[in-house]
């Protein structure tokens, strides 16, 4: 096993690197919206990690270095089970709604995560907290506002995402203190990859060039999209990088308008405020705990 690495962080870099993995992922949204329909969703998430795999190949000799135990491929491997679901989901999704709602609704991540936290590692949940979680999920509701408009299933595609997502961003939250980006992201692309293979090949049909090409760009974007994330996570805390992720709500609504003539939904807007309120409350939260228990002498409520 890889001993943890010891490193200086730095809240500056750690807001410039979330800064770049949000405009990657922006220009993600913007590029599988460009190529629709044409593919099916888990053909076209498959090309996307398919093709990345060039990418990984600078990795190799990082990966090689801090080879993973037995115990941390295998989750390693789960990470990318799960990835797999939820990007072919997401893929779905983009074709269905638009780009401001998949942006907005994928922000219920933090909270899915505070959920499964309480539910399966029994952390207790103060009230503030539990107040905080349910303003989110009002939040998605003023989103899909659901008996007051047809619900489409890139709606239920893309709330599955974000549960799924959850998963993925914890286990990569933990594995960003043991390696580089590089490894996190090079074992990310491999497992997803031979996730996502046998559902391709269940609806594989022959893309065009043009599809392929930017299905390309895709891989491109995502994969450094990915490693500056990764690089974020190692250089500051959660709580200083994550508010940083809803300036992606405000291009995503803008390109949308401006390049795909989406509509600026005021239900959409509001529903992501709530939404981004809600998860800036927690995990600045998490932040004051967290600082506030470092003194062993000092005793915390959370």
């Amino acid at each position: 096993m890889s001993s943890p690495q010891a490193r200086t962080q730095s809240p500056v870099a750690g807001v410039v690197w979330m800064l770049v993995t949000g405009a990657n992922f922006v220009a993600v949204t913007a590029i599988v919206k460009i190529v629709g329909d044409e593919l099916p969703a888990a053909q076209s998430a498959f090309m996307r990690y398919f093709l990345g795999l060039v990418f990984i190949i600078p990795m190799l000799p990082s990966m090689r270095r801090e080879l993973p135990s037995k115990a941390e491929i295998r989750l390693f491997a789960v990470r990318g089970f799960v990835h797999s679901i939820g990007v072919m989901a997401w893929f779905y999704a983009m074709t269905r709604i638009t780009l401001a709602e998949v942006t907005a609704l994928n922000y219920l991540n933090p909270v899915f995560v505070t959920i499964g936290a309480a539910i399966f590692l029994g952390e207790r949940l103060a009230i503030r907290r539990i107040l905080a979680v349910v303003v989110a999920l009002m939040g998605a509701m003023v989103i899909v506002r659901p008996g007051f408009r047809e619900l489409d299933p890139g709606h239920l595609s893309i709330l599955s995402t974000a549960l799924l997502f959850a998963v993925s961003y914890l286990i990569a939250k933990h594995m960003a203190d043991r390696y580089s980006p590089e490894v996190v992201v090079g074992w990310l692309s491999v497992f997803v990859t031979i996730g996502l293979a046998p559902f391709a090949a269940a609806v594989w049909v022959t893309p065009s060039w043009s599809a392929t090409g930017w299905i390309f760009l895709v891989a491109v974007f995502a994969t450094a999209g990915h490693y500056s994330m990764s690089a974020a996570f190692r250089a500051a805390p959660i709580a200083v990088t994550q508010p940083v992720t809803f300036l992606q709500l405000v291009w995503a609504t803008l390109l949308g308008t401006l390049a795909f003539g989406e509509p600026v939904d005021v239900w959409v807007v509001m529903g992501g405020a709530l939404i981004i309120a809600a998860v800036s409350f927690i995990t600045w939260r998490e932040y004051v705990l967290n600082r506030r228990a470092t003194p062993t002498h000092i005793q915390t409520k959370s």
